[in-house]
C-alpha cells in the first residue's frame, strides 16, 4: 500500500504505535517506587491493561514499548501480547538515556513507515480511525511527515503550547509559550519514518523539539480532537484517573 497516495488509507490495524513507557515517575512518589508507572493500580488492574483495551477497541493490534525504568516488570506482565489479542514488542533503554525522541528513533526498526506515537501514562479515547483517515488525506501528503492532534485547552490541564487557526498548525513550542496559544498538544502524534531523517543517530533529543521543527517547517499538520485526556503522572491526576474510568465502566 503506497503511504503517499492520499486515497490509500491503510487499516489501523497494521499501523503500529510506539508507546512510551520508560519514565521514572518521580511526581508519584511512593506510589511508583517499585512499580512501574504502566503497572500503577487502577481500579484493581494495572494502568497498562486499561490502555491497551481502549487502543483494542479502536482497532490496534500491534505495539512497541519503549521501556526504561523497571522495564521487565512491564514487560513480564503483558508478555507478548496474544492474550489480550495483540501483538507487543519491547525496545529498552541502553546504558545512556537518549530522551523520548532517542527512545522512538531506537524502536523505528519495528515500526515501519507509518506509526503513531504515544505516552504510557494517559489514557485518550478518541476515534483514532478518523486521525488516520485525516492524515491520508490532507491535502499536502506528501510534504506532511507527521499528524498531531491537539485539544483546544486554554491552559486547563497544563500550560498551552501551539496555535491552531482555521484548521491550521502555525506553531508549537513546550520551551517559549505564548499568550497567542490557547491549545495543547494531545498526546497522539502519528508519524513517517522519514520525520526522524535529521535527527541524530543515537544521539539524545525530546520529541517536544523534533514536533516544534516539523511545524515550523509546515510538515505536520493538526488535527482538533474533543474528549479530554486522563493521565496519571501525579497523584491528584491519577485519582481523576480513577474516577473517570469508575463512571466509565459503569455506563458500557
Amino acid at each position: 500500500m503506497d503511504m503517499n497516495d492520499p486515497h490509500s488509507i491503510p487499516a489501523i490495524s497494521t499501523i503500529p504505535v510506539a508507546l512510551l513507557a520508560g519514565g521514572m515517575a518521580a511526581r508519584l512518589g511512593v506510589i511508583a517506587q517499585q512499580t512501574p508507572k504502566a503497572l500503577v493500580d487502577v481500579n484493581g488492574r494495572a494502568f497498562i491493561d486499561h490502555q491497551l483495551g481502549l487502543l483494542h477497541r479502536y482497532g490496534v493490534r500491534r505495539v512497541v514499548l519503549c521501556l526504561g525504568h523497571l522495564g521487565g516488570k512491564i514487560e513480564e506482565h503483558l508478555g507478548d501480547g496474544s492474550r489480550i489479542g495483540m501483538s507487543l514488542r519491547y525496545s529498552h533503554d541502553g546504558a545512556r538515556l537518549v530522551g523520548t525522541g532517542g527512545a522512538v528513533r531506537r524502536a523505528l526498526p519495528m515500526l515501519g513507515e507509518l506509526f503513531w506515537v504515544m505516552y504510557g501514562d494517559s489514557y485518550m479515547d478518541i476515534d483514532y480511525a478518523e486521525v488516520l483517515r485525516r492524515f491520508c488525506s490532507s491535502q499536502s501528503p506528501r510534504a506532511a511527515r507527521g499528524l498531531m492532534t491537539l485539544i483546544r485547552n486554554e491552559n486547563r490541564w497544563d500550560k498551552s503550547n501551539a496555535i491552531f487557526q482555521n484548521g491550521r498548525l502555525t506553531c508549537y513550542d513546550k520551551r517559549n509559550r505564548s499568550e497567542q496559544m490557547q491549545y495543547i498538544d494531545y498526546g497522539i502524534q502519528l508519524l513517517r519514518r522519514e520525520a526522524f531523517d535529521t535527527t541524530p543517530a543515537g544521539g539524545a533529543f525530546d520529541l517536544a523539539d523534533l514536533y516544534r521543527d516539523l511545524v515550523t517547517r509546515g510538515e505536520m499538520i493538526g488535527h482538533e480532537v474533543f474528549n479530554r485526556f486522563y493521565e496519571i503522572g501525579t497523584p491528584q491526576s491519577l485519582e481523576e484517573t480513577r474516577r473517570y474510568l469508575q463512571s466509565a465502566s459503569r455506563v458500557a
